[in-house]
C-alpha cells in the first residue's frame, strides 16, 4: 500500500465549466472521486488538495513529509510555466512526483510548452483528459513497486 497525494493548482476547481472543449466536462470533485476509487481498488491511500494560492501549495508539499507520502500526483496548472518556488519545494521534500496535465501542453501556445517540473518529475502525463490522472496513479504505483 502506498500513500499518495494529489495536488491540483490554480483554476482547476473550475473544471467542468472552464473551457470544457479543452479540459472536458468532468469536475475536479468527479476526478478526485474516481481517482480515490481507483486508489482504493489498488490498495492505496489517496489524499487530495487544490488551491489557487502558490504559498498554500508550497505548504501542502512541505506537510507531505510528515504524512509518509510515497508519491505526489501534481497538476500545477498555470504554475507549470511560472513557479520556481513550487519546483524548489518539490526538490526540498525529495518525494517523487508525477506531473499531470489534462491537455497536451506540447501542442498548445509556445509559453505553455515550458515546464519548470518536467525535468525533475519521475514522469509527465498529458493530453489524455481525465484519464491522465488515472495513468499518473498507475505510473506512480509502478515506479514505487
Amino acid at each position: 500500500m502506498s500513500n499518495l497525494l494529489l495536488i491540483n493548482g490554480p483554476n482547476l476547481q473550475l473544471l467542468g465549466q472552464r473551457e470544457p472543449n479543452l479540459y472536458g466536462p468532468s469536475t475536479l470533485s468527479e476526478i478526485e472521486a474516481r481517482l480515490s476509487e481507483l486508489a482504493n481498488e489498488r490498495s492505496h491511500k489517496l489524499r487530495c488538495f487544490q488551491s489557487d494560492a502558490e504559498h498554500e501549495l508550497v505548504k501542502r508539499i512541505h506537510d507531505a513529509t510528515n504524512e509518509s507520502t510515497d508519491c505526489i500526483l501534481f497538476n500545477p496548472a498555470g504554475f507549470t510555466h511560472t513557479s520556481i518556488v513550487l519546483r524548489d519545494a518539490l526538490l526540498a521534500v525529495e518525494i517523487p512526483f508525477v506531473e499531470i496535465h489534462l491537455s497536451n501542453v506540447a501542442a498548445r501556445e509556445d509559453f505553455r510548452q515550458r515546464s519548470f517540473f518536467s525535468d525533475v518529475a519521475i514522469g509527465t502525463i498529458s493530453g489524455f483528459g481525465v484519464i491522465s490522472y488515472e495513468l499518473a496513479l498507475i505510473a506512480a504505483e509502478k515506479y514505487l513497486a
